[in-house]
């Protein structure tokens, strides 16, 4: 599907196919597309849990203000930012080193900038991890839409208990839920955005 149909077609859904099961090849094709995202330094400061037993969907379900999609969705990822994603650069980019798509002194910089900039920046830590999980929650969405599935992103959790639930450790911060399956009716129409104008400046 070419993305401009991608776009214009995605909207939130909410009644899935109950009875679905998506296979662990295609969770890992998705968050494969979805790790394809941009992240500051290339942290790749993110973290993906795909819930899908019955005893996971209602542990998420009961810290989720019990959203009846999530029992109903094949998959609901919980996606995470690690805030201490700027300790584990070197790892991350050894891979790019490696391949020669990197020179080893850029790399050098940037793991000193890295923490010369978040070593010390509890909020910059906390930001970096939201906007880099964001960005990789917006990418799964629209793979999952191009293999022919509904998406929703939900920002209605409890992020204590969840934490505590899915024993997340306190560097991962769950940012977002994104249910996918396969839709069992017609999803509404895109809702209408405000006109560009009202949202835009040109300087």
């Amino acid at each position: 599907m070419q993305f401009i149909d991608l776009l214009n077609q995605r909207s939130s859904y909410y009644d899935y196919d109950a009875d679905e099961i998506i296979t662990p090849a295609i969770i890992e094709a998705l968050v494969a597309e979805a790790i394809k995202a941009p992240s500051a330094y290339h942290m790749q400061n993110w973290y993906f849990i795909a819930v899908t037993s019955k005893e996971a969907k209602q542990k998420l379900y009961d810290v989720a203000y019990q959203q009846e999609k999530i029992k109903k969705a094949a998959v609901t990822f919980i996606v995470c930012g690690d805030i201490d994603g700027y300790q584990h650069l070197e790892a991350a980019l050894q891979p790019s080193i490696h391949a020669g798509h990197f020179p080893q002194v850029l790399a050098n910089s940037s793991i000193s900038n890295a923490h010369n900039s978040h070593a010390t920046n509890l909020p910059l830590q906390r930001d970096e991890a939201i906007r880099s999980a964001s960005l990789a929650s917006m990418v799964l969405m629209l793979a999952a839409e191009n293999m022919g599935y509904a998406t929703g992103a939900m920002s209605g959790f409890e992020p204590d208990k969840l934490q505590a639930t899915f024993n997340l450790a306190p560097t991962r911060v769950p940012v977002m839920l994104i249910t996918v399956g396969s839709p069992t009716s017609p999803r509404y129409p895109q809702k209408q955005r405000l006109p560009v104008t009202k949202k835009l400046c040109i300087i």
